[in-house]
């Protein structure tokens, strides 16, 4: 049985939608936004002690502090590349940002190969089913693009924001996957 439940978040985001095995997290994406089309909506909404433990946790997190502790989360269909990816995003601090080249160099080097293509670091981070846990938020263009968030530009600008980033080094393209 998989269960959904609706998070509402402070005024300058979308609210979130979670979903759950009825043990742990398997979804957590912004409303309204292309996230959605990756998670099941038609199911019941309940909630569940999972669901309550993700709310404290975005509860301190949207009140701009770093979480302690992470829910209990299951990705389906992770293979060994997202994995490496998630664990890359995993541990990128708060407040801090990688670009899809910076995550290619580190698996360059944790594999020992010369060239990890940044379409498919694009693709693993874009593929990521829980977001601003696993913050996928966090990994920005290598010349400061805010692109490839399918939670919505706006709602990237305002974690980015929340966590402190100098926006000054950051820009919203004309066009792109980012809006």
């Amino acid at each position: 049985m998989i269960y959904k439940y609706k998070y509402q978040t402070p005024n300058d985001f979308s609210n979130i939608l979670m979903n759950s095995d009825g043990k742990t997290l398997t979804g957590l994406w912004f409303e309204g936004t292309r996230d959605s089309s990756k998670h099941e909506t038609n199911c019941e909404e309940k909630e569940i002690p999972i669901f309550k433990e993700t709310s404290k946790w975005l509860d301190i997190y949207f009140s701009g502090k770093e979480p302690n502790f992470t829910p209990e989360y299951k990705i389906n269909n992770l293979t060994p590349f997202r994995k490496e990816v998630v664990d890359i995003m995993n541990n990128i601090p708060f407040g801090k940002t990688l670009t899809y080249n910076d995550i290619s160099k580190i698996i360059e080097k944790n594999r020992r190969i010369k060239r990890m293509s940044g379409q498919a670091v694009g693709g693993a981070v874009g593929w990521n089913p829980i977001c601003i846990i696993i913050p996928c938020h966090r990994v920005v263009g290598t010349n400061g693009s805010l692109t490839g968030y399918g939670g919505g530009i706006k709602n990237k600008v305002e974690l980015l924001k929340l966590e402190g980033n100098d926006m000054s080094k950051f820009f919203i393209p004309k066009r792109g996957t980012a809006l």
